[in-house]
């Protein structure tokens, strides 16, 4: 886009029946700080700066199913996050309010759900 100049922020959101509730979540899992607040969003960012979560109430908000059932509220995107210690980062993401999803299609991959019912994914890159 030519409207945007270095240091632009961008970012991606996500709905949720509580968004303060779910950026503290993922403030503590990713140890970023929440940048702003207000009624009904709330905003994280890495302390590097220029990338955003945006996190942003939803009323009426249902949670995926994972993995994808037919005629159920599928999952619209996700965030995966590299780890060096697969189990430790599980053990940290499910102290802090996380829970382990049931189907887990990959070694190297943890799939769990946030607070509220996104999954996102941990993975453990060893190439």
């Amino acid at each position: 886009m030519r409207s945007r100049t270095s240091g632009m922020w961008w970012g991606t959101a996500l709905e949720a029946p509580d968004p303060g509730l779910l950026a503290r979540f993922y403030a503590e899992l990713l140890e970023w700080p929440i940048v702003h607040e207000e009624p009904g969003t709330a905003v994280l960012a890495p302390p590097q700066g220029a990338v955003y979560i945006v996190f942003q109430e939803a009323p009426g908000y249902r949670p995926p199913v994972w993995p994808p059932t037919d005629g159920a509220q599928r999952t619209m995107m996700h965030l995966d996050f590299q780890v060096a210690d697969l189990d430790e980062a599980v053990t940290e993401a499910v102290a802090l309010g996380a829970s382990l999803a049931p189907d887990q299609p990959q070694d190297h991959v943890r799939v769990l759900f946030d607070p509220a019912g996104h999954p996102f994914c941990l993975c453990r890159d060893d190439g």
